[in-house]
């Protein structure tokens, strides 16, 4: 498994660095450094307390936790979220609450998962026409359900 080296600042050394629950997990779990209660049908941006380096040709995707989503019907509507390797700001989820109860979030609470990744650069070539394929520009439900 490749490995990378991510520099971390961490908010007064409060927040605890991030780790791989498991040694087959591909993300590390991000934490809230807030208070909050997000009612239903509202989002809410919780700050994690980091900032990174991630180096060049990597990102960083923020992805939901499933325990989150199924038990809590948390998610996260921009997902996933993409940090980029050249932002140095605070990493802060957005989470929205689907559920018909408000949700309550502590200090130190798990709130999604980040996972790294190469990122692949694309180079646009301007073309007058396309190739064709079998599918042609059949977008949403053109391929059926089975």
């Amino acid at each position: 498994m490749e490995e990378i080296t991510v520099k971390i600042l961490r908010d007064a050394n409060t927040i605890a660095i991030p780790e791989y629950a498991t040694p087959g997990s591909a993300g590390v779990d991000l934490c809230s450094t807030m208070y909050c209660m997000i009612k239903p049908g509202e989002m809410a941006l919780i700050p994690t307390g980091i900032r990174l380096a991630i180096p060049e040709g990597y990102e960083a995707q923020i992805r939901p936790r499933s325990g989150l989503a199924l038990d809590k019907k948390i998610i996260i509507p921009n997902s996933p979220g993409t940090i980029d390797s050249d932002y140095r700001g605070e990493i802060k989820v957005l989470l929205m609450n689907m559920g018909d109860d408000p949700f309550t979030l502590t200090f130190g609470d798990r709130i999604a998962q980040m996972v790294f990744v190469p990122v692949v650069r694309a180079k646009f070539e301007d073309v007058k026409s396309l190739d064709s394929t079998k599918r042609g520009s059949g977008g949403f439900g053109s391929t059926g359900m089975r």
